[in-house]
C-alpha cells in the first residue's frame, strides 16, 4: 500500500492548502497523486491517504484512484509536501523495488533557515536532524489509526527508528512559493514524461496535441526550451504566442491574442488570456482578459478581473523575501509574483505587488500592498477592509458550479465552513475582527 499522509507543516502551505491536500497541489504539470498512482500501479499496490480532519469528509466524497486502507505487503508513507517530479517517481520505483525499510530524507538544498524540527520529523536517531520525505514501513507493522493527528502520525513515524536508505535526497514544499520554484525545474522532465504515453501526436515543431486539442489560425510557436503539450480538448485562439515548456490541461482555452511564455501550466477546464510567464493555474481558475500574470500561482475557482497585473520583481531586482504567519522568509529567487487561494477574485485594474500572497474566498480591489486574509473584502487603498461572510461564498460557490455543471455537494459547502473557520485568526487585529 502507498500512504499520502500530511505533517506537521502543511499549514506552512496556506492559503494554498486550507481547502485541499497537500498531494492535490499542480506542480510541473503533475499532482504527488499522479506521481504516487503510477509508482502503485508499478508494483500492484493501492494508495489510501491521510488527511487533516477538516478534508476526511471532502476525501472520502473523492477518494484517491485504487483507494484502499488494507495492508499485505510493506506500506510506503509518501509525505504529501513532496514535490512531483520525474526524479521522485524513479526515486520512489527503486526503493520500493529494492524492498528494503527505511527512509527518504528531505533535501535542504533551497531551504532557509529554520528552526529545527520537531522529534515527528527527525530521522532515525544518530542521524542528521531532517525532515522525511518518505519511509518504506514493514508489513508487520500495525499502522497509525484513521483518525490520528498530523502531529500523532509524525511522532509514530519517528518512533520506528527506521534506518536513512541511500538514494538522493527529495524536495518538499516548505512553503507557497517553493511550488513555483519547483514547478519551473520539474516542468521540461515532467512534460518528457507526458510525451512518453503515446497520446499526442506531434502537429507542429515540438508543439504536441491529444485528441480534439487545436491550435487557431496565426499562432507562434516557440520551443527551443521546450515542447508545448496540449491534452484533450485544449484550444488556443489565433494570433497567440506560446513559448516552450507549456502544458495546456484537458479542456482548458487560451483565447485569442494571447501569449503563454517560459513555463506554464494550465489545469483542466481553465480560461487563460493576456500575458502569462513561469505560472501555475489549478482547475477551474479563469483569467480571461488583458493583463500580467507571472511567476505565480493561482487556486482553483479564482478570478481575475480583466486588466489584473502582478509584478514579479523588484524594483531593486534583488531576492524576493514573503511574508507567512507574520514572519519573513528568504526565497533565494529573484522572480516570485502572487500566491492566490481557491475561490479568490479581483477586480478590474487590480494590482498585486511583488510577493504577496490573496487568501482563499478573499475579494480584492485597487492596490494588494500587503498580504490578504481569507474571507476578506480588501480595498485598502480606499480604507476599506471587512470580512467575507462564508454564505456569501457559499451561495457563490452553487453559482460558478452551475456554470461549469458541476454539482454542489454537502461536503463542498461544509468545506467552506471549516476553511472560514480554520483561518478566523488571520482577520483578527489585536483581538477584534476586521471592520472598516
Amino acid at each position: 500500500m502507498i500512504v499520502l499522509f500530511e505533517d506537521e507543516r502543511v499549514a506552512d502551505l496556506h492559503p494554498v492548502t486550507i481547502g485541499k491536500p497537500a498531494y492535490t497541489i499542480h506542480c510541473g504539470s503533475y499532482r504527488l497523486l499522479d506521481v504516487a498512482v503510477d509508482v502503485a500501479a508499478a508494483f500492484g499496490r493501492k494508495v489510501h491517504a491521510l488527511v487533516r480532519p477538516h478534508l476526511r469528509d471532502f476525501r472520502q466524497a473523492e477518494p484517491p484512484p485504487n483507494s484502499s486502507a488494507g495492508q499485505a505487503q510493506s506500506s510506503v508513507f509518501i509525505n504529501a509536501r513532496l514535490a512531483p517530479s520525474m526524479e521522485a517517481r524513479e526515486t520512489l520505483r527503486k526503493v520500493v523495488s529494492s524492498a528494503r525499510h527505511g527512509i527518504l530524507c528531505a533535501s535542504d538544498e533551497f531551504r532557509p533557515a529554520r528552526e529545527p524540527a520537531s522529534a515527528g520529523g527527525r530521522a532515525a536517531a544518530g542521524a542528521e536532524e531532517t525532515e522525511i520525505a518518505a519511509a518504506i514501513v514493514p508489513a508487520n507493522v500495525p499502522l497509525p489509526p484513521e483518525d490520528a493527528t498530523a502531529k500523532e502520525l509524525s511522532a509514530w513515524l519517528f518512533k520506528l527508528r527506521l534506518p536513512r536508505l541511500d538514494a538522493p535526497r527529495l524536495p518538499l514544499f516548505d512553503y507557497p512559493h517553493d511550488i513555483i520554484r519547483h514547478h519551473l525545474l520539474s516542468l521540461p522532465d515532467n512534460l518528457t514524461h507526458r510525451l512518453a504515453g503515446g497520446r499526442f501526436r506531434e502537429i507542429a515543431d515540438g508543439v504536441f496535441a491529444a485528441e480534439g486539442a487545436r491550435l487557431g489560425q496565426h499562432v507562434v510557436t516557440n520551443t527551443a526550451q521546450g515542447p508545448i503539450v496540449l491534452d484533450d480538448r485544449a484550444t488556443v485562439g489565433p494570433l497567440s504566442y506560446l513559448s516552450g515548456p507549456a502544458y495546456l490541461g484537458p479542456n482548458s482555452r487560451v483565447i485569442e491574442q494571447s501569449a503563454l511564455k517560459d513555463g506554464v501550466a494550465l489545469g483542466h477546464t481553465t480560461k487563460v488570456g493576456g500575458e502569462v510567464e513561469g505560472s501555475v493555474i489549478e482547475p477551474f481558475t479563469n483569467k480571461q482578459h488583458h493583463g500580467f500574470l507571472g511567476h505565480s500561482y493561482l487556486g482553483s475557482w479564482v478570478n481575475l478581473g480583466a486588466g489584473t497585473c502582478n509584478s514579479d520583481l523588484k524594483n531593486t531586482y534583488g531576492l524576493v523575501n514573503m511574508e507567512y504567519h507574520g514572519r519573513k522568509v528568504p526565497t533565494g529567487m529573484q522572480f516570485v509574483g502572487a500566491i492566490v487561494g481557491d475561490y479568490a477574485k479581483t477586480a478590474i485594474n487590480t494590482g498585486i505587488f511583488t510577493g504577496k500572497t490573496i487568501g482563499a474566498c478573499s475579494m480584492v480591489y485597487g492596490f494588494v500592498t500587503t498580504n490578504v486574509p481569507s474571507f476578506t473584502n480588501y480595498a485598502r487603498l480606499f480604507g476599506q477592509v471587512t470580512e467575507v461572510g462564508v454564505e456569501v461564498l457559499v451561495a457563490t460557490q452553487a453559482r460558478m458550479f452551475a456554470r461549469r455543471e458541476v454539482t454542489q455537494r454537502p461536503c463542498d459547502i461544509q468545506l467552506l465552513h471549516d476553511m472560514h473557520e480554520l483561518t478566523r485568526h488571520e482577520r483578527q487585529i489585536a483581538g477584534e475582527p476586521l471592520s472598516l
